[in-house]
């Protein structure tokens, strides 16, 4: 009973710890909607695109993508670019590769099968480049933070992983609108975003502005649509087969749900004659 009772408390004061952890250093995430969630959500093909798009326009000057290869962007079940716009935008960079017949290394343009190349040569000039700060790999980013906590809530609703970083791009606070109270907190370089996972401080500047891209399609490229954009292309990037994953489970269902009857049917053939 002691250990029990020892075990109980443990386990209540890590909640605790946790909340208010939380609470202190992140702020919930804006509860946006998303085409891909639900059931039977799907991904939105020009979404995916106009994502990629800020990605590669913004966010590749400092953060990596390296789980990421050019030729998954012409996969089903994301943006779906053709093979020749892919060996276009893999052309775009410039990828190192050898060594040669010298033992040199060289740059060559992209290839489809490469991997999407780092900005930064090793983690130090990354950190040189961002005022000590290491920006961190976005392939997985939308299943590695959380925007919402609660063992039920993230049952329900998902962990929150694009919201999250939806509103962290949209969640910076305009230095004229801080508090003096806050102005004095402030670190040097840093700036003041209460959705951030790691307090309210952040060495990112706010990445986006309006029009700060041009959408092929024509969508006006506000901080809003941008920062939907990408935080679906990222959701893409962290779970490039979730509709294969959801259309498989569907039939899975379907066959449990036969299965269960026609067991629920023997079961009542077999015992019909015993009273």
């Amino acid at each position: 009973m002691n250990v029990l009772k020892t075990l109980a408390i443990a386990a209540a004061g890590l909640v605790l710890s946790f909340g208010a952890a939380q609470a202190e250093g992140q702020k919930t995430a804006k509860d946006i909607s998303y085409s891909f969630e639900w059931p039977f959500g799907h991904f939105d093909r020009e979404q995916l695109q106009r994502g990629y798009k800020v990605y590669k326009e913004v966010c590749s000057n400092c953060h990596a993508m390296h789980q990421m290869s050019f030729r998954n962007l012409s996969q089903p079940g994301g943006p779906e670019f053709s093979d020749e716009q892919v060996k276009a935008l893999a052309a775009g960079y410039q990828v190192q590769d050898g060594p040669n017949e010298t033992g040199d290394m060289f740059e060559r343009p992209g290839l489809p099968s490469d991997r999407f190349p780092s900005p930064f040569p090793n983690e130090q000039a990354s950190r040189a480049a961002n005022g000590g700060a290491y920006p961190p790999d976005l392939s997985l980013i939308t299943k590695s933070r959380p925007g919402w906590y609660g063992t039920i809530n993230q049952l329900i609703n998902g962990i929150g992983g694009p919201q999250y970083v939806y509103s962290v791009l949209t969640g910076y606070t305009p230095d004229d609108q801080l508090t003096e109270e806050l102005k004095k907190e402030q670190p040097e370089g840093k700036y003041h975003n209460p959705y951030f996972a790691n307090g309210h401080w952040i060495g990112m500047p706010p990445p986006l502005s309006d029009g700060a891209v041009t959408f092929d399609d024509g969508t006006p490229s506000t901080v809003d649509q941008m920062a939907r954009d990408v935080s679906a292309f990222l959701a893409w990037t962290a779970e490039p087969k979730m509709e294969q994953r959801k259309r498989t489970g569907f039939m899975v269902m379907i066959f449990l749900g036969i299965l269960a009857s026609l067991l629920y049917l023997v079961k009542k053939k077999v015992w019909a004659d015993v009273h």
